[in-house]
């Protein structure tokens, strides 16, 4: 006999060689038809799994980010079979599970439609109706090798792993090597929808051919999948290039790919968001400094740059010496911390910078504000003492938090570990884990620990917003540095007159200004609460005689530095108020015969409400009043 404990503490024996599948039966049917995959003294294994030992045993569900994983690379092997079944000459590259969902990259000389994707998903559909069994083997490295000797790609793959046993996955007709857990059949996978195509370049190097590849994304039942389907599309309905335009906000053009255009509407918004910046990190003990964009090529290896980040930067020539423009702002403001020597008493000194950066970007996965090549980082740089590093931590997460609180975002916390093109000694880093922990912690925030996913010069702390569809995102980050100081010879004279070595902490709140915008236009769907919106007002008239005291409303409105337009046309009041929500304008004033008489206005929020006979010295003051609030909701 065995004994199996399980998350609750709780033990049972079993008899020697029980599968993980057998044991969830034993538990509950629910959970067994629930199940996908299990955790076997913390190794993620198949349901399928004998167990010889006294063992610790969680059960795998969708619930899980590791069941969502497993259930989707499923779901990839089940795309990639019916592809084969229906073009049998087809070379498959890689078939992972992604954040929003799953996708195979093909090698196929007929190029694909959204009309084949239909046809694939009838045979996805006849594949799940098979209930084929899902099974795992090993083969030797040699036998593998044999098995893929037509596909480039797997052979490439194998030839890189160090294990000399590689495990298959067998499905029907369908085989590929993956390390798993899977599915243990093809009934499992009852939801999917295969959702676009795109270009990928094998290992994402433009020298290399490119593959078609196929997105998808599945649930455990059709409810689920509808319910995202719909999500879809309220968010195709908030894409940010599409509102971009309709708003005037920004615009791409051909001639820099990568590089967005603000117009005056956008640079209100990002005028107003690094307005706000500036103003909270005055209150909490910043100073600003610029620092030039393009610096020579000594400073850059000498950061580390040069050698861990050269293919993502740019580079020009001066006076036959090699430049860079900066992918960062950290060595700038490193060389502005070394023109003379510190002191002690001035640790911690926190240096912010709008630093404007460039970083090579492959076409491919442009993607709007989302991902561009030049983009303004909110940096700053803090130098402490190693005594000062929990409270600078500590620091940075409250003033990260009044930032996202701010705009209603909720969020996540993850902390990423020492990867393996790491800069400095094991004992730095540490360290550097250890600060970092140990502010999380004194905060009593729950994070999630990406092992090997850091910064190559420091461990770091990532905050992922949720937006009001539910969609995460990686905005801020905070990075523990010891390498850098040592790199620059960084000193500070302490209290025994002696030299000591500072420790940095780079830091962002909102990344990247472009962004964040971004993910503020799809949040309020373009709709900005009144004090970030770029026109805060619009006057309309009745017929021409209300013209001169639209006017003078318009004066005292922008006496008081509030954004405010006038439509005067000669067009229909419902035809221009229903162009004024189209521009998602927040208040709609109206001027007519009652509000020239009684010296007052008639005004309209975007929810649909109506308020007469409001005084403009009111309104002025209910406004100013919201806007310095910085009130998501306008109410009178």
């Amino acid at each position: 006999m065995i004994k199996i404990k399980f998350p609750d503490g709780s033990k049972k024996e079993y008899e020697k060689g029980i599968s993980v599948i057998e044991v969830a039966k034993d538990i509950g049917e629910k959970l067994a038809d629930d199940a996908i995959a299990a955790k076997l003294n913390n190794e993620l294994v198949d349901l399928s799994t004998k167990i010889n030992k006294d063992s610790n045993l969680r059960i795998i569900t969708f619930k899980d980010d590791a069941g969502k994983e497993a259930f989707r690379h499923s779901s990839a092997h089940l795309m990639a079979q019916a592809i084969k079944n229906l073009y049998p000459d087809v070379k498959f590259a890689i078939g992972p599970a992604v954040d929003e969902g799953f996708y195979y990259d093909i090698d196929l000389d007929k190029k694909l439609t959204p009309e084949d994707l239909i046809k694939i998903e009838k045979e996805m559909d006849k594949i799940v109706k098979e209930n084929l069994k899902v099974e795992r083997t090993k083969l030797t490295k040699k036998e593998a090798l044999n098995l893929f000797k037509d596909n480039p790609y797997k052979t490439e793959m194998i030839n890189e792993l160090e294990d000399e046993k590689i495990s298959i996955y067998k499905q029907g007709n369908f085989i590929d090597f993956c390390r798993g857990p899977h599915v243990p059949s093809t009934g499992k996978l009852k939801a999917f929808k295969l959702t676009k195509l795109a270009g990928a370049y094998w290992r994402g190097d433009a020298k290399n051919k490119q593959l078609q590849r196929v997105y998808g994304i599945s649930f455990p039942d059709k409810k689920q999948l509808n319910a995202y389907l719909t999500l879809l599309e309220e968010a195709e309905k908030r894409d940010h290039r599409k509102l971009g335009k309709e708003l005037d906000l920004f615009s791409m053009h051909d001639e820099g790919p990568g590089f967005p255009f603000f117009h005056p509407n956008g640079t209100v918004i990002i005028n107003i968001l690094k307005d706000f910046w500036r103003k909270e990190h005055a209150k909490a003990g910043y100073t600003e400094v610029i620092t030039p964009i393009i610096l020579n090529r000594n400073l850059w290896e000498q950061s580390g740059h040069w050698d861990h980040y050269k293919e993502n930067m740019y580079f020009t020539k001066i006076d036959n010496q090699d430049y860079a423009i900066k992918p960062m702002n950290c060595p700038g403001g490193i060389l502005i911390y070394k023109t003379r020597l510190r002191s002690y008493r001035e640790l911690p000194m926190r240096m912010g910078e709008m630093g404007i950066v460039h970083r090579h970007e492959l076409s491919g996965v442009l993607a709007g504000l989302f991902r561009v090549r030049c983009f303004t980082q909110d940096d700053a740089h803090i130098y402490m003492t190693e005594e000062q590093i929990k409270d600078e931590i500590i620091g940075v997460i409250n003033l990260s938090e009044k930032f996202y609180n701010l705009f209603g975002f909720e969020y996540n916390v993850e902390l990423s570990t020492k990867p393996d093109n790491a800069m400095g000694s094991d004992e730095a880093w540490e360290k550097a884990t250890a600060g970092l922990k140990d502010a999380l912690d004194a905060k009593k925030m729950k994070y999630k620990i990406n092992e090997g996913d850091g910064a190559f010069y420091g461990p770091k702390i990532d905050f992922h917003l949720k937006d009001c569809l539910g969609r995460k995102w990686q905005c801020g980050t905070i990075q523990l540095d010891f390498a850098m100081p040592e790199k620059f010879d960084l000193t500070y004279e302490g209290k025994d007159g002696k030299k000591h070595r500072p420790i940095m902490i780079h830091r962002t709140i909102y990344g990247s200004i472009e962004r964040f915008m971004g993910i503020l236009i799809e949040h309020y769907a373009g709709k900005f609460p009144l004090w970030l919106s770029p026109t805060q007002a619009v006057i309309l008239n009745i017929n021409d005689s209300h013209i001169p005291y639209g006017e003078k409303v318009k004066q005292e409105l922008e006496k008081s530095n509030i954004r405010v337009e006038t439509d005067f046309r000669a067009e229909t009041m419902p035809k221009k108020v229903r162009e004024a929500q189209l521009k998602k304008i927040p208040l709609i004033i109206t001027v007519g015969d009652k509000e020239v008489k009684n010296k007052t206005v008639a005004v309209r929020t975007l929810d649909g409400k109506v308020y007469f006979g409001i005084k403009t010295e009111d309104l002025i003051k209910k406004m100013q009043e919201i806007i310095d609030n910085k009130s998501s909701e306008i109410k009178f």
